[in-house]
């Protein structure tokens, strides 16, 4: 598929700048231990080093890319509203992991466009000493090496990764959840963007996330599952990263899992 006005190298090549700034900032932060921690209305943890990044971020792009909007967790939409280009920022996805010392936390970088969705993305895990990146016609790349996903046709043969929740119990799905991982040959719970990577990198056959996710938890790891041969939906077996529900598969077992509870 070709996209007016889109080059994929060139872009990529943007998001992966953009994921430098943002690595220069947060993994000093965390290796140091020097950041404090506030608690959002929601009862979620942010620190100064989720806002500084954005910020960082927010401002590269309004000056490289001034025509395309921004969309963040910290500071909402930045840049030109009305542009079909928008890029989609977590700054810190892993919050609680990053307070209490936990390396698995990344910063996610995606540019969207409103009629194609995610169309390039990084995932960037200094912590981890990993990088996912991806691009529409250009694949999915992990440090460097080509991703694909596994070629796992059978539940029972397959490693599942489940986040479980309270909104699946509020759903009445956690009973669902629990019956499926009995039925897979391993399950095992990644969390955040860690179980889709796994996904496109084919070590993990088919993720299940929390429910209460935005745009800014998926639109990243959306476009490198898909590059990587995947299947992206919500719980009801949607394409999209627009709701809150996410499941990713290598796209054979994605049946048994989407539709959910619809």
């Amino acid at each position: 598929m070709t996209i007016p006005g889109f080059d994929p190298a060139r872009e990529l090549h943007f998001a992966l700048q953009l994921a430098d700034v943002a690595d220069a900032l947060t993994l000093p932060k965390y290796t140091n231990r020097s950041f404090y921690v506030d608690w959002k209305a929601n009862r979620t943890e942010v620190t100064e080093a989720d806002r500084e990044c954005e910020r960082l971020i927010s401002e590269r792009v309004l000056a490289d890319r001034p025509l395309h909007g921004m969309f963040g967790e910290e500071h909402g939409l930045v840049g030109n509203a009305d542009s079909p280009w928008r890029w989609i920022v977590d700054p810190i996805d892993g919050t609680s992991n990053f307070v209490r010392g936990i390396p698995v936390w990344a910063t996610l970088i995606a540019l969207t466009h409103v009629d194609h969705g995610p169309v390039a993305g990084v995932v960037s895990a200094p912590a981890m000493g990993r990088r996912w990146w991806a691009a529409r016609n250009l694949g999915a790349w992990a440090d460097g090496r080509k991703c694909e996903v596994s070629k796992v046709a059978s539940l029972a043969e397959a490693q599942v990764s489940v986040t479980f929740a309270k909104g699946w119990d509020d759903l009445g799905l956690t009973d669902e959840l629990v019956r499926l991982q009995q039925r897979a040959y391993r399950a095992r719970g990644f969390g955040d963007f860690w179980q889709h990577m796994l996904v496109a990198e084919g070590a993990v056959d088919l993720a299940i996330d929390a429910v209460g996710l935005e745009p800014y938890d998926l639109a990243a790891v959306m476009i490198v599952v898909e590059e990587a041969g995947g299947t992206f939906t919500d719980r009801k077996g949607e394409r999209t990263y627009l709701h809150d529900t996410a499941v990713s598969s290598n796209g054979l077992l994605h049946g048994h899992i989407a539709p959910l509870g619809a």
